[in-house]
């Protein structure tokens, strides 16, 4: 609950941070009005950290470039054309924007940018009420014109405009309201949810990178399952992530398995609790998080109902791999994030034959190096995927996967695990083999790699020794 007195006391503490007091002291004596809006004013009103600094003003672009730089360290006009100058000020990097009255046609999020005359007329323009408030500075004084406040208060989201009007000027919004659920715990009013529901087609408009951007800021906050839910309840995740919606799959009275929905909802919070354990203080994974929401995806695509009432979902991992790379392109994704999510999902199922039955040393070096540089992630992916209810299987797994790691250890301390090569390298086979460059040393390098892999360190004599039997036999 917002306790508006506290909340009044860090809106000062605010307008007395030294980025805010030295621009404040600098746009008075040139004449002009500066007010901190946004985001920060609605993170200070909640007790929370509060980030990046934005500010509007009615001075035009000229002007505010004239007067940050004498306070400032460096300089951008990149959105200039929108009224908005960067700056440097004290080590930490702002934007001033001149009061907008833009408008839109509807076809493209591209407002045609005017400038306005007054504050209250660029805060009504804003996406959400809770984000349309501003702290007029130096003067202290908390500018609300479309009940901000009350809405902090309630714990809800609504537009400061008609939501069909709102969504309709820019469609990123409709995903922003899930983002700013899950970042604030606030439910979405009604008629915003109505409208995002029957405007959801309109995100069409909106480029791949901008809409992939709006996902990792969902999934890097607390709680994404939150944002996700209104999602997929709105259908707006059907736009461009539909996979997810598909594990909302049917079971009627004959075959029955796990809700796959709410198992990988399920899977994504406690990935993300074992995520925070094993690393704190470390930023949000993304992959991760990615992984875990996505990792069942090949479900719908392999389900086959069995006699006698079983259903089986084979190969939904390799399915799901081929899925979960299509669309991570298809929004842009940069090839590192992709690879590692592909990867996670396709090995996500390979330790639970290891809970059916002790590996062998050769089998732990293969998942090591199948896994690669997504090793911690699997662990954590592979944990996190245990939702039975069933206690007492849920401890076996825990310990199971706890073996593993355990050997996984031991067997670093003898070898190079990350890091598996065979003993001998390709000029080596060439001079051990008499052979040239070419397809046949590739060979004899995967098997040298296989026998690296199930037996260890041979040392290179037995290497050499073992390869000449190879060929041999092979010839």
């Amino acid at each position: 609950m917002l306790n508006m007195a506290d909340g009044l006391a860090r809106l000062g503490a605010l307008a007395e941070n030294p980025v805010v007091r030295t621009l404040a002291d600098a746009f008075q004596a040139a004449g002009f009005d500066l007010a901190v809006v946004g985001g920060p004013v609605r993170d200070a009103l909640l007790g929370r950290a509060t980030n990046d600094l934005d500010f509007t003003t009615n001075a035009l672009p000229d002007d505010i470039l004239r007067i940050v730089k004498p306070v400032s360290t460096a300089q951008w006009d990149i959105g200039r054309a929108f009224g908005t100058i960067g700056a440097r000020v004290q080590g930490e990097q702002v934007e001033i924007t001149t009061y907008r009255a833009d408008s839109y046609d509807g076809v493209t999020r591209k407002p045609t940018v005017e400038f306005g005359d007054t504050i209250d007329a660029d805060l009504v323009r804003r996406d959400f009420r809770v984000n349309a408030m501003a702290l007029q500075v130096p003067a202290v004084k908390l500018i609300d014109p479309t009940g901000g406040v009350e809405d902090l208060v309630a714990g809800v989201l609504q537009t400061p405009a008609d939501p069909a009007v709102s969504f309709g000027d820019d469609p990123l919004r409709m995903l922003r309201a899930a983002r700013f659920s899950a970042q604030l715990g606030f439910r979405i009013e009604d008629a915003t949810t109505d409208a995002i529901a029957q405007l959801r087609e309109t995100l069409g408009i909106v480029s791949p990178e901008r809409v992939q951007s709006e996902l990792v800021r969902l999934l890097q906050t607390d709680d994404p399952v939150r944002g996700i839910r209104v999602l997929v309840d709105t259908g707006l995740i059907d736009e461009f992530l539909p996979e997810v919606s598909a594990l909302r799959l049917e079971v009627d009275e004959h075959h029955h398995h796990k809700d796959v929905y709410e198992h990988s909802l399920t899977v994504l919070r406690q990935a993300i609790e074992l995520e925070r354990s094993r690393h704190p203080g470390e930023k949000p994974d993304v992959a991760l998080r990615l992984a875990a929401l996505l990792h069942d995806i090949g479900k719908p695509r392999t389900r086959k109902l069995e006699d006698g009432g079983a259903v089986t979902f084979h190969h939904h991992d390799v399915v799901g791999c081929r899925m979960a790379r299509k669309r991570m392109q298809a929004l842009r994704f940069d090839t590192a994030t992709t690879d590692a999510v592909a990867t996670l999902i396709e090995l996500h199922l390979r330790f639970f034959g290891y809970s059916e039955g002790a590996w062998t040393d050769s089998a732990v070096r293969r998942y090591v190096r199948d896994a690669g540089d997504e090793l911690e992630r699997l662990h954590i992916l592979t944990r996190a995927d245990v939702t039975t209810r069933n206690k007492r299987k849920a401890q076996r797994l825990a310990a199971a996967y706890d073996d593993i790691e355990s050997r996984i250890t031991a067997l670093r301390e003898k070898e190079e695990l990350d890091s598996i090569r065979p003993e001998l390298d390709g000029n080596r086979i060439q001079q051990v083999l008499g052979i040239a460059p070419g397809r046949e040393v590739g060979e004899a390098y995967r098997f040298l790699l296989d026998l690296r892999l199930d037996e260890g360190v041979i040392g290179t004599d037995a290497a050499e020794q073992r390869l000449r039997d190879w060929w041999a036999a092979r010839a």
